[in-house]
């Protein structure tokens, strides 16, 4: 198992690399590792959480996928795929003894029928991902007018700065969480452990808007590895939503990006308003599964919670 704070090669974006889930999950989580000779062929991290008696295999906070890595092939297609049959049933084989299983697994995986014939459930949800940020004068031109406006209109108001830190983040996040009449969805002492985990490896940057006033209007929460940078949170003053300031700062991030990776994923939202506003920016939309499975005691206990619900 690897489960110090190494950076590895053997994942599919920056949320299986060990360090990361040291920090959303210490002591929380383990991972199914197979190996051919001394190689490493596939690994699936997981977290462990003990609910009244229930063991749960979910996702992490701020953890937009895990699921299987599985190391690539040359062979036939044909091959390929008996390589992920056999390497896929492996790793569900030896996952610890479980109630609920949840993930979603990385848009490269595009295979889930190994866990289909394990008995597991899909759910297919949705990114959308700028695949080549080479070009940004075409990225810009992809963008929807409507964008381009709200950009133009930011930038005659605030100037983009970032240096005001994660607790200055943190507040400015938590502000739409209480528009929506929301607490924070995690704790403000893992995001501080996962900014200093992720400073430590040069791999995320923070990008506040700010007025003349010294107000600020929004701020987002980037984070990257050599394939993808990852909008991972971000939050506006409800007071001044009307500045466009967010748009001005994923454009900011997407030009910043752009020097020290390859891809930008909006890491997607099944929200009609977010998706609307990511589809804007002329990303790709791409499917991802999420992944389930329930123990029989699980689907007995949802089941009967099902049938309360009939007859209140």
């Amino acid at each position: 198992m690897t489960l110090d704070n190494t950076e590895i090669p053997y994942v599919n974006s920056i949320f299986q690399q060990p360090w990361w889930l040291n920090a959303v999950a210490p002591d929380r989580w383990s991972e199914v590792v197979l190996n051919v000779g001394d190689k490493i062929v596939a690994r699936l991290p997981y977290t462990i959480e003990k609910k009244f008696s229930l063991t749960l295999l979910r996702l992490p906070p701020l953890t937009q996928t895990l699921g299987p890595w599985l190391r690539p092939s040359a062979a036939k297609y044909t091959n390929q795929l008996a390589e992920q049959k056999e390497l896929m049933s492996e790793l569900i084989k030896q996952l610890p003894a479980y109630d609920y299983f949840a993930q979603q697994f990385h848009y490269s995986i595009t295979n889930w029928l190994p866990f289909y014939w394990n008995g597991f459930n899909q759910t297919t949800r949705y990114t959308y991902v700028i695949e080549n940020l080479e070009d940004l004068d075409l990225i810009w031109h992809e963008f929807r007018e409507n964008i381009r406006r709200e950009i133009r209109k930011a930038q005659k108001q605030v100037r983009v700065r970032t240096d005001l830190g994660i607790e200055r983040f943190l507040d400015i996040n938590l502000l739409t969480f209480q528009r929506q009449g929301e607490e924070l969805p995690y704790s403000r002492e893992l995001v501080r452990r996962l900014d200093a985990a992720c400073a430590e490896r040069q791999a995320r940057q923070i990008f506040f808007a700010e007025d003349a006033k010294g107000q600020v209007h929004a701020a987002i929460y980037i984070v990257w590895d050599n394939n993808s940078a990852y909008y991972l949170m971000g939050g506006g003053d409800p007071k001044l939503r009307s500045s466009g300031a967010t748009s001005l700062l994923m454009w900011e991030a997407i030009k910043f990006t752009s020097t020290v990776t390859n891809k930008f994923d909006f890491e997607g939202s099944m929200g009609e308003a977010v998706e609307r506003f990511f589809r804007a920016f002329g990303a790709r939309q791409i499917p991802y599964f999420r992944v389930t499975h329930m123990s029989r005691r699980m689907k007995l206990l949802m089941a009967g919670r099902e049938m309360v619900k009939a007859f209140v």
